[in-house]
């Protein structure tokens, strides 16, 4: 009896089509739907970051102020001499007051104020100073006024720190964009007694 040959099968075509005759996949505009939600995913994304990124700067620029503040009182109490830290432009400066420039040392009668300057210091006087960023606008508010003051290359504005713990009340306001942080220190401890943030 004849063997007959094995029988070749070969692959069989797999039909992709639907019922309806169109291949399956991604129609355009499930891909435009995607894309889209991508897209505002990531625009959200960004978005925050830019937000953060503002907030941390305004917050740093803040906390540097509040410290260099710290030290002005303690050097003051310390070292029985009024220091004060002057507001410039891009930068803030603490240094001993009789070094400042642009006060009143002295009350209408000519009497000093918050006590005097020591001649002999046992130590360097302390100065030191930070940068603020060339974008932030700085203005500060003197107690009982209205009126923020812009420091300028002419204009100096002084806040002042006694050796009996006292500082006047003071608002810095850092301004960067469309947000800002405003500070309001107490006079008694430089520390910020009321803050307020925004960033757009």
């Amino acid at each position: 009896m004849a063997r007959k040959a094995p029988k070749m099968t070969f692959p069989r075509k797999i039909d992709t089509r639907t019922p309806s005759g169109f291949l399956k996949g991604f129609t355009l505009l499930e891909i435009v739907i995607v894309l889209a939600i991508s897209a505002l995913i990531i625009g959200g994304a960004i978005t925050t970051v830019i937000l953060s990124s503002s907030e941390r700067i305004l917050r740093n620029t803040s906390g540097e102020i509040e410290l260099l503040a710290k030290k002005a009182r303690t050097a003051s109490i310390l070292r029985q001499t009024p220091y004060a830290i002057e507001f410039r432009p891009g930068s803030v400066r603490l240094l001993p007051l009789a070094e400042s420039g642009n006060i009143d040392r002295t009350t209408a009668l000519g009497n000093a104020i918050g006590g005097t300057e020591s001649d002999k210091q046992s130590r360097p006087a302390l100065h030191e100073q930070i940068t603020i960023d060339p974008d932030i606008t700085l203005t500060i508010r003197h107690w009982n006024t209205e009126n923020y003051l812009t420091p300028s290359e002419t204009f100096t504005p002084v806040w002042r720190f006694d050796p009996d713990g006292l500082s006047e009340p003071l608002t810095v306001r850092l301004t960067l964009g469309d947000s800002y942080a405003q500070d309001t220190y107490h006079p008694l401890t430089a520390t910020i007694a009321d803050s307020e943030l925004e960033a757009n």
